[in-house]
This record gives C-alpha cells, sequence and structure tokens, in this order.
C-alpha cells in the first residue's frame, strides 16, 4: 500500500533526503536535468516541426450530427469525446488565440447536444451522441472551455444562444452526481471519470457511483467558477452569485473532508461508510493544480508523494498510479478500459506541471517539460505518431499497439499529447501573453482554477 504518513515521521525525512540527493526538494534546488538550455531550445524546435504535420490530425470539417468543425484525438479514435476536445482545444488557442474557434464550436457541438433534463453524452458522432456503460455524462468541462475560448476570441455573445442548455446541463450534474450529504461529487464509473479504470475509483456495475472522487468534485468547483464568470459577462448577476456559493462550498468540502494532513494527501472516500480510499492515484494530485492548498502543505504532498520515487515520480514523467501501489503496471491496454493504473499521461502530467509552478518548484516543473517532450520526440521519430500513454519505467509508448489498430496498422494517437508543445513553449520562452512565450492560456487556465474564494 502506497499510504505514507507524511508528518514528521522518518519516513517522510528519508524521502526528503532522497529528494535532496535527487535534486528535486524544491523551488530552490537545481535543476533535475542536467540537458543544457540550447538543448532544450533544440528540443522545442523539434517537437514544434513534429507537430505542424501531426496536429492538424485532430481537425475534422462538420459533418451530419456534428454541425462544426470538431476535435478529435485522431489515429485510433474518430469520435470527439468531452475532455480530450477541451484539452486538445486549450492547445490550438495557445497557440493562436484565434483558433480558439475550435474550442468555441467543441462548447456549441456539446452544448447543442444537450437533451430537455441537461444530459449530455461524453462522445458524440457525425450519427449523434454515442452512449457508452449506460449513460456516459459529459464531464464538467462545458463552462471551462466556453470561458477560455472567450477570452482567447474576446467575444461572449456567442454564447447566448446555448447558455440555456448549459445551465440545463449543470443542473442534471448536480442531481445525477452530487451528494448533499456529504457536499461531494462522484462519477457513474470509472469510465465516466476518462481514466479509465482508475484503481481509486470502481467500475464495478454492482457498486456504481460509490465513491466520492477528488476528481469529479475539483471538475465540479472549475465548472461553478467557470459558470460564475460567464454569467457575469453575459450580464446575469444572481447566477453568477449562485454559482460563485457553489464552487465556494465544494472548496470548502475537498478540503474538510477529503484532505488527510496527517497523510500529506487527497483521498477519495465511500459514499456509504465514508471510509477512506487509501490508492495513490493521478486523481487525488489535481487540487494542487487549483491552488486549493497553502503552500506549506501543498509542498509537503509534493515532495512525499508527486516527487517521490516509490510514488509518482519515474525517469520519463509522473505515473497515473504510484508505483506502490498493488495495482500498478504498465500494461498495453485499451479495450475494455485505456490503462491508468502506472502509465505516464500527458494530460495528467500537464496537470501536475501547472501544480509544480504554482507552488514554486520551478526546477522540476522544467524538468518534467523537458522529459515529456523528449518521450514523444523519440516516439514520433519512430512511429510517426504518437501513443496515448507512455511505460513508466523505460518511456516506451504502449497503446495503441499496431495489432490494436484498425487494420492491425499502427494508427497513433494525436490529442492532448499536444500539450507538451505548451508545456515546453512556456518553460523556454516564458514571457506571459506574448505570442513568443505561448504562456497565455497556461496562466489563465491555472489562475481561474485558483478564483474560489
Amino acid at each position: 500500500m502506497g499510504t505514507a504518513r507524511c508528518t514528521v515521521g522518518r519516513f517522510c525525512r528519508r524521502i526528503l533526503s532522497t529528494l535532496v540527493l535527487l535534486g528535486l526538494a524544491g523551488a530552490s534546488s537545481a535543476a533535475p536535468s542536467s540537458v543544457p538550455k540550447s538543448s532544450d531550445d533544440a528540443l522545442l524546435a523539434n517537437l514544434t516541426s513534429d507537430f505542424a504535420h501531426l496536429a492538424p490530425q485532430t481537425i475534422r470539417p462538420a459533418d451530419g450530427y456534428i454541425r462544426y468543425p470538431y476535435l478529435i484525438p485522431a489515429g485510433y479514435y474518430t469520435q470527439m469525446w468531452d475532455w480530450d476536445g477541451f484539452f486538445i482545444g486549450l492547445h490550438w488557442a495557445n497557440q493562436n488565440p484565434a483558433d480558439a474557434k475550435y474550442l468555441r464550436d467543441w462548447v456549441l457541438s456539446f452544448a447543442s447536444s444537450a437533451d430537455a433534463t441537461g444530459y449530455v453524452a461524453g462522445c458524440i458522432t457525425p450519427k449523434g451522441p454515442r452512449p457508452l456503460f449506460g449513460k456516459f455524462a459529459m464531464k464538467p468541462f462545458l463552462a471551462q472551455g466556453a470561458l477560455v475560448a472567450s477570452q482567447q476570441l474576446h467575444d461572449y455573445a456567442w454564447l447566448r444562444p446555448v447558455w440555456p442548455a448549459m445551465q440545463r446541463v449543470v443542473d442534471y450534474r448536480k442531481s445525477t452526481q452530487f451528494d448533499s450529504r456529504w457536499g461531494l461529487w462522484f462519477w457513474d464509473n470509472a469510465m465516466q471519470s476518462g481514466a479509465d479504470n482508475n484503481a481509486a475509483l470502481s467500475n464495478d456495475p454492482k457498486d456504481s457511483s460509490a465513491i466520492l472522487a477528488v476528481d469529479a468534485s475539483f471538475w465540479a468547483m472549475r465548472e461553478y467558477l467557470a459558470m460564475a464568470e460567464l454569467a457575469r459577462r453575459l450580464g446575469y448577476p444572481d447566477a453568477a452569485r449562485n454559482y460563485q456559493l457553489q464552487a465556494a462550498a465544494t472548496r470548502s468540502a475537498i478540503l474538510a473532508k477529503l484532505w488527510s494532513p496527517s497523510d500529506a494527501m487527497f483521498f477519495n472516500r465511500r459514499r456509504d461508510s465514508g471510509a477512506w480510499v487509501r490508492v495513490i492515484a493521478w486523481s487525488n494530485f489535481l487540487p494542487l493544480a487549483g491552488g486549493l492548498l497553502p503552500a506549506p502543505d501543498a509542498r509537503r504532498m509534493i515532495r512525499c508523494h508527486l516527487l517521490n520515487p516509490d510514488e509518482m515520480q519515474s525517469a520519463y514523467g509522473l505515473r497515473s498510479l504510484a508505483r506502490s501501489e498493488p495495482a500498478y503496471n504498465n500494461q498495453a491496454i485499451i479495450n475494455p478500459y485505456s490503462n491508468w493504473r502506472g502509465p505516464v499521461w500527458i494530460n495528467a502530467n500537464f496537470l501536475d506541471w501547472i501544480a509544480l509552478r504554482r507552488y514554486g518548484f520551478h526546477a522540476e516543473a522544467r524538468w518534467l517539460a523537458v522529459t515529456l517532450a523528449a518521450t514523444l520526440h523519440r516516439d514520433i521519430a519512430r512511429w510517426g505518431s504518437m501513443h496515448e500513454d507512455y511505460n513508466a519505467e523505460t518511456g516506451e509508448g504502449l497503446a495503441p499497439t499496431a495489432a490494436q489498430s484498425p487494420g492491425s496498422k499502427f494508427a497513433g494517437f494525436v490529442g492532448w499529447n499536444l500539450l507538451a508543445q505548451d508545456m515546453l513553449q512556456c518553460e523556454v520562452s516564458p514571457a506571459p501573453r506574448s505570442a513568443a512565450g505561448k504562456c497565455a492560456i497556461v496562466e489563465e487556465f491555472a489562475g481561474e482554477m485558483q478564483s474560489a474564494p
């Protein structure tokens, strides 16, 4: 079991000593990577060239049920998914503010898909919504995408026709995924969370909706924050206050009921008994990206767990499940689940990278950006495309393998991996909001996360 009690015990002192030796003890430590800055510039140039060929594969023209150009992870996938499209849209908006139109169109497509109750499927296709695992509801990203798109395009008017649908969507989520007794949120199953087989959740059909989840609660909080800002911009002050209050209530519940000070860790809990789900997974660290913890607590959590080589940190990035957990593995799985029990995932690492920057671990953040970019560049050089996840112990691409791809020909994956370019750009040319620095979306994304009182 990977549950470390990070008080003043010997374990934490041992970990901190190890981190000092590795050069990972904090913001003032030497950079974990000894690669010269000029090499980082060359790596950025190479990755930018790679992505110039691959990134357009994520954009498809309007087709059938989808009335706007839409975003796909390419390669193995031809559908538009909820958080995949959100993260792909962030990349396009960061590279060129005018290309926030793709994120805008992603919002319009999903919002237009809402039924009378506010239900939106987490995946839509030219033939219509794609129901998976029952009512696979969209994750809380719609308002966040709308806010970023509006900020980049300097236009909120496009939202007015779909604003009633967006309000129904958040109301539907609260009526189906909120536990009023705890003031916290849950998923219908791990698959709905996007981290398909997250060991901290459950896919047992006999135990559905059983877990009060850190990630479900964090994303719901962020969605309310975004709804509050959108309502304010659209001239609905009462709605803005209501959404702000709901965000604040969720934030308070996360800190009061999911944070374990003695473990320096956020944990999921069971809805029925309140028992802690003491599994250290990538989703436990999301509140750090939002700045929910005071700096001393956050730094202790990062040092004892995120930068702990026995838990989350590997030579190739940050794992999706602690290496100390019994379920840890690096298998190449894509059907029926993708594998979130060990491999390195770029979107999860993007959020960890924001957390490192937020709490002053600048050398570590740069190391992470360089490491991920180097892994992807090697993958592209070998295969001509990318994989959706990477072996945390070897850096090798995992799924989809050729055997798992249509026609047994390697299909690749081009999706949120594009965020590696944004991370490296921000580290190599970090001037915020400049065309050269490409940090605008990163700064806005991180800043909006922290705006809860």
